[in-house]
């Protein structure tokens, strides 16, 4: 394993030492990959002294040139809201104080998105050499390496999670990966379900054996002792297997990639032995409920231009995010262990979102973390209806503001900060929201005017009018420069299925948006109070099939929303203002209606009415890709049956698993 070099290597490369020891080598930290002062070659001699630090002055441009004008565009709002609507007493400095703390948010938001699409504008010339190399032809394994692509999973639907694995065991045959092996880590505790899940790699095995020489070994292994969640689950594999393997691409449960893109990755580790971890992007597809096919079109959408800043921005600085990513094994083992955080549950105890922490640590060590955003091949699934979607929500929350004890960390890189900071943010800014929108309605009630919740749209003078002019802008951009950057494109026009549908899908999405929007986000901030407030989240295995929610279950689980929306009309009919009524009326009624957007969003017939319309189309639609039509089609044939009792099972060859 990786014992003869690779066409790319010099003999400034890391010694197979130091990398079996988990660390750079001093050369090491020479292959510095720069911005457009590379040397050209992924992996080749370090730059000369004089270039580094002109990489790292580039690097540092690149980021001041996102970060200055957010701030100035944050502080300029706060400025023009200040002169509009000075404070007057302690409600009036509050609002105008969320508010400022809000638009600067949605600034940097904002100009994301423009500095993304400046980035896109740049071509190849914003692409780091790795990437570069990501879209050339798919290598040949090189005999140099070994790779496990571990799927880990926790009481999963095991007939799919095998089904899933003989699409990739497929996909990997096509591409002649003889150096990757499949991999099944079972957290599973139920002894029933862990019986399906040895009788369908019993099927598997048997499968693999009847369809020829090409597949790719399968392995199953399921933990007794289930310490460390996902994260110990992976870290186990990697004390066990390890030595067996130079790097492991780790899949989650409803994770699909092709034999090309593994590959890709697998060649690109071998060439670059200064990176410890590529990222891929992997977008929802797969799932037909009509909220899962929105949201599959939205982050299809608007996802690209804010990936393409990421990447353009953070350099070697990235961020891991749990899965569909490749990484070295004896890297990731020496230096990613988690602690466990001082104090209880929720914010002490067990590191609940691991991943972005193992990405930041793997960079205090000193190996580069990448991201990879235009690769393609690799796919997950989403919750297919918003009952799911808060209930996970609610795990990331609890998961992200744990990282509060993780900030202050000896050695962490800026960036690694900055990461970890945008998380806990993100979840930080919506009790912000809803404290604003209620302090904001009850200002404009005694008032008369709407003051900073119309963004001064309702405002005289100058300033009231640039204010308005700039926060609307701040709050639009990201989706119409979205929008724009795929309409100027014949080629991503026709991914979305044409101008015509592209439009009128971009439209409805808005509209939902709109009504959705409300909802999660009072959702979403009862679970940073309630988190707060010691409340502990229970991390169970996900529901991911179409799952149409029970009208029970949505009035059962949004019965405060429903409350929250009544009280606000009933706030808005004593207050007699029909301006502030009709201005508000959209968030009481997406409130008061949310069970029902659960129910209605949540069936999978009108999304399938939604595709036949031409409707929410992506790529995964336009252009399928072979994997993902075999996975579709597995998921079309009648479901096999399932051992009653929690012995293993005799292998049972159905004809429905040859192809």
């Amino acid at each position: 394993m990786l014992t003869t070099p690779s066409p790319h290597e010099t003999p400034d490369a890391p010694r197979a030492d130091d990398l079996r020891a988990g660390r750079p080598s001093a050369a090491a930290e020479a292959v510095t990959e720069a911005w457009q002062v590379e040397s050209g070659t992924p992996g080749g001699k370090a730059p000369p002294d004089g270039e580094r630090p002109r990489a790292s002055r580039v690097l540092l441009r690149r980021r001041l040139a996102l970060a200055l004008p957010a701030l100035a565009t944050g502080a300029a709002i706060a400025a023009l809201a200040a002169a509009a609507y000075p404070a007057t007493g302690w409600l009036g400095a509050l609002v105008l104080g969320l508010f400022c703390v809000l638009m600067a948010w949605q600034s940097f938001t904002a100009w994301q998105y423009l500095y993304g699409l400046i980035a896109a504008g740049f071509g190849d010339r914003a692409k780091s050499a790795l990437e570069l190399r990501s879209d050339g032809p798919v290598p040949a394994p090189s005999g140099r390496s070994r790779t496990a692509a571990v799927v880990a999973i926790h009481a999963e639907d095991a007939v799919a999670v095998f089904a899933g694995l003989r699409v990739m065991a497929r996909s990997l045959a096509r591409a002649g990966a003889e150096d990757i092996d499949l991999f099944v880590l079972s957290d599973t505790r139920d002894g029933a379900i862990a019986a399906v899940e040895e009788h369908e790699f019993a099927r598997i095995q048997a499968w693999r054996e009847s369809a020829g020489p090409d597949l790719p070994v399968i392995r199953y292994r399921r933990r007794t002792e289930n310490i460390g969640r996902k994260a110990g689950n992976i870290g186990e594999f990697c004390e066990t297997y390890g030595p067996e393997y130079d790097f492991m691409i780790v899949l989650d449960a409803d994770s699909l990639m092709t034999g090309a893109a593994m590959r890709r990755l697998v060649g690109l580790m071998e060439e670059n032995p200064r990176v410890g971890l590529i990222q891929t992007v992997s977008y929802a597809a797969g799932r037909d409920t009509l909220f899962a096919r929105v949201q599959q079109f939205a982050v299809r959408l608007y996802a690209p231009l804010a990936l393409r800043c990421l990447e353009t921005w953070q350099g070697p600085d990235g961020s891991y995010w749990g899965h569909n990513a490749i990484l070295r094994i004896e890297a990731f083992a020496s230096n990613a262990a988690l602690p466990v955080l001082p104090g209880k549950a929720p914010l002490g105890g067990e590191i609940l979102c691991h991943d972005i922490v193992e990405g930041a640590l793997l960079r205090r060590a000193g190996w580069e973390v990448r991201l990879v955003p235009e690769m393609g091949g690799t796919w997950e699934e989403m919750p297919t209806n918003l009952v799911d979607l808060l209930g996970r929500e609610r795990r990331w929350c609890q998961g992200n503001l744990q990282h509060l004890s993780v900030l202050p960390w000896r050695g962490l890189r800026a960036a690694s900060r900055w990461h970890l900071a945008v998380g806990i943010l993100s979840y930080l800014m919506l009790p912000l929201w809803i404290a604003f929108l209620g302090l904001g309605t009850w200002q404009a009630a005694r008032t008369g005017d709407l003051g900073l919740i119309g963004y001064g749209l309702t405002g005289t003078g100058a300033a009231a009018h640039v204010l308005a002019a700039l926060t609307v802008a701040v709050l639009a951009l990201p989706k119409l420069l979205s929008l724009g950057h795929v309409l100027v494109s014949p080629e991503r026009r026709a991914a979305f299925g044409g101008t015509r549908s592209l439009l009128a899908s971009a439209a409805l999405e808005q509209l939902v948006w709109v009504v959705l929007w409300p909802v999660m986000t009072l959702f979403t901030a009862g679970a940073v109070v309630s988190t707060f407030f010691g409340r502990v989240v229970r991390w169970d295995a996900q529901v991911r099939d179409d799952r149409r929610v029970p009208w029970s279950e949505a009035f059962r689980l949004q019965a405060d929303a429903v409350v929250v929306g009544a009280v606000l009309a009933l706030g808005l009919a004593l207050a007699g203002d029909p301006v502030l009524a009709l201005w508000m009326a959209p968030l009481a009624l997406a409130l008061i209606t949310s069970p029902v957007q659960s129910v209605v969003t949540s069936s999978a017939e009108l999304g399938r009415l939604s595709r036949l319309r031409g409707l929410f189309l992506t790529a995964d639609d336009t252009a399928q890709a072979p994997e993902l039509a075999e996975l579709h089609q597995t998921r079309a044939l009648p479901a096999p049956a399932k051992p009653a009792h929690r012995e293993p099972q005799p292998v049972v060859l159905l004809a429905t698993d040859e192809a």
